[in-house]
């Protein structure tokens, strides 16, 4: 599974990417307005610049002739951006025009098996479910998961990976996992999260205690 991770904070990135876990970055309206970044494209920009893999840069637009016109200005950004969508219509008509001149697209805002089949149809390099939000609802956004997994697996002409967004908890990434969804998109603090185990922390006390008492040194 890929990891992206889910913000517009440039130290958040950096910091992250410096561990090797990181395939690429998500961003979103909110997310880059809590950023506090003046500038968009620059940000965009950066963040393009640090991380090898798909960025993906939103589209402020929901008309199809305007929304095209943003995304064809985003996808000369950088080679990795990855243009997003929402999976409306015009979204989905923007998405097969980038797709078929070779842009990454992410399909973003999808709440049902049913729409990702949309998405894939129309070409998109991926479908971003989000698993949370569902969860808020009183619905099951893993099995949504589940239920995208199973049938893009059933026909091998649908090359859309499946993105599980809105993710809460690392329970979220373990399940998306064992589902054989493709990526996930995690926030900074998940991600972190993914490394506590109270096991693992005391046993490295115990190491440290142990090494010590035996009075050696490693260099």
């Amino acid at each position: 599974m890929k990891f992206f991770v889910d913000t517009a904070d440039l130290n958040d990135i950096k910091d992250l990417a410096a561990t090797g876990l990181l395939d690429g970055v998500t961003t979103n309206p909110s997310l880059v307005a809590k950023s506090g970044h003046a500038n968009f494209i620059e940000l965009i920009k950066e963040i393009a610049a640090i991380v090898p893999g798909p960025v993906s840069a939103e589209v402020a637009a929901t008309d199809y002739a305007p929304m095209l016109e943003e995304a064809l200005f985003l996808a000369k950004i950088a080679k990795n951006i990855a243009v997003k969508v929402p999976l409306t219509p015009a979204g989905l008509k923007v998405c097969k025009h980038l797709s078929e001149q070779g842009t990454m697209v992410n399909v973003t805002l999808c709440f049902s098996a049913a729409q990702a089949i949309l998405a894939a149809k129309a070409g998109a390099t991926f479908v971003s479910p989000f698993v949370g939000r569902l969860d808020d609802i009183g619905e099951n956004g893993m099995q949504l998961i589940a239920d995208i997994c199973q049938i893009f697996s059933s026909y091998p002409n649908f090359t859309t990976e499946v993105l599980v967004a809105s993710v809460r908890h690392p329970q979220h990434v373990v399940q998306a996992a064992l589902m054989g969804a493709h990526v996930a998109t995690i926030p900074p603090n998940v991600i972190r999260q993914l490394f506590a185990h109270p096991l693992t922390d005391k046993g490295l006390a115990q190491f440290v205690a142990d090494w010590k008492k035996s009075g050696q040194k490693i260099l």
